[in-house]
């Protein structure tokens, strides 16, 4: 395991009623005011146990959604009441951010007792990182530990700015996100396989340009492969293409030609007429799409070649669907790669919001050794590049 070069929440004095700031990553789904997946909030609760463990009052803070101001809609107070039900005890809902009143109920709390602050976007200062909010998000505490990956890579106030005023600290599960995804960059076992679908090349051009470095072979689904098709001058018909990215598929192709990683495409596809369930269905024994059709996923012999890549690797790290999972008729590449990877006795590590979902989806989550909670964040790290809300804790 990678070193890990910040101060954690093992080396943080905590004194009993001692008031500790705590940014987690509650940015959940909601459906009619439900929560749909508490995963994020599961993984933030070994933080938190162990804060009121040792006698501190915790105060715990996260963003949810994108409001441009106040929105009932996005109102933490769900996440506020499925925490009461995990922890077991009354988990308060403050009526803001910051403010006297707010800062009364801070310093209200008795020990193992917890708060949770409002949305922070619900400030103006939050995702400019107001020096303003920083001071005043410090003011309520006497300590800061940020263990919410999926906000890493941003620079905002709750997340890197109040790191300036308090000592500041990681938690557990940022401390082990960090150290588990440089591990895959810095001493992966041999070989590494990297498995890229989804949408957009521009969205996995670094990890592409990371790992053609890196890794002994990369396999590309989704509507990643398009285009590396019209790259190569294969017709694509109606296919999702997204049109920077052929530019950056033919880069990518050039480079894995005169490097020793593999860069495997699809050899054969499922069609559809359109996006839909209800679709007629084609399988193309081959890539080039006609005219009226359109690729939403992998084929068979695309999937058993996959697998068998996946089978044979020491670590393996997968991020995007193969397909259009979604939809019933067009998930079969996806749940191929998700079994092939929960399978495999290698390091699985996977990242992504659609990934986490359909290792959810087909009941195989726990068969794989790391899902992240975070997608950007992941991707920035995985990339090479510094996280601002690591960046701002204090060194070890």
């Amino acid at each position: 395991m990678t070193g890990f070069e910040k101060r954690t929440l093992e080396d943080l004095p905590v004194e009993r009623g001692a008031r500790i700031l705590a940014r987690a990553d509650f940015n959940v789904p909601l459906e009619d005011g439900r929560i749909t997946d508490d995963a994020r909030i599961r993984a933030a609760l070994p933080a938190i146990i162990r804060l009121r463990e040792r006698g501190a009052a915790v105060i715990l803070a996260s963003h949810l959604g994108r409001p441009d101001g106040p929105d009932p809609e996005t109102s933490l107070a769900p996440v506020a009441k499925r925490l009461s039900e995990l922890l077991g005890t009354d988990v308060a809902l403050a009526r803001g951010v910051v403010g006297a009143e707010v800062s009364a109920a801070a310093e209200a709390l008795a020990p193992g007792e917890v708060l949770l602050l409002e949305n922070t976007r619900w400030e103006p200062g939050e995702v400019a990182n107001d020096p303003r909010l920083s001071e005043q998000l410090a003011g309520l505490a006497e300590a800061f530990v940020n263990d919410a990956f999926g906000a890493a890579h941003r620079a905002h106030a709750s997340t890197a700015g109040v790191a300036d005023h308090l000592p500041a600290v990681a938690g557990p599960l940022l401390e082990h996100e960090v150290r588990t995804l440089s591990a895959i960059v810095e001493a992966p076992d041999r070989p590494l396989v990297v498995v890229l679908g989804g949408a957009k090349v521009s969205d996995k051009v670094g990890l592409i340009e990371r790992f053609l470095d890196t890794a002994e072979a990369i396999l590309i689904g989704g509507a990643m492969c398009f285009p590396f098709f019209r790259a190569q001058g294969i017709a694509t018909g109606d296919s999702l293409v997204e049109e920077e990215g052929i530019a950056l598929a033919e880069r990518a192709l050039e480079r894995a030609a005169s490097g020793d990683c593999r860069l495997l495409l699809p050899v054969d596809l499922v069609l559809g007429r359109e996006f839909s369930a209800a679709t007629e269905l084609r399988a193309l024994d081959g890539v080039e799409v006609p005219e009226g059709w359109m690729g939403l996923d992998v084929g068979p012999r695309t999937t058993e070649a996959y697998a068998r890549e996946i089978a044979g690797a020491g670590t393996v790290l997968w991020n995007g669907p193969m397909g259009a999972f979604e939809l019933e008729p067009f998930a079969s590449g996806t749940r191929a790669v998700a079994e092939a990877v929960a399978a495999t006795s290698g390091t699985t590590v996977v990242g992504g919001g659609d990934s986490a979902a359909a290792l959810a989806k087909f009941g195989l989550a726990e068969g794989v050794t790391h899902v992240s909670t975070g997608g950007g964040a992941s991707l920035e790290l995985l990339e090479g590049r510094t996280l601002a809300g690591v960046e701002a804790l204090d060194d070890a």
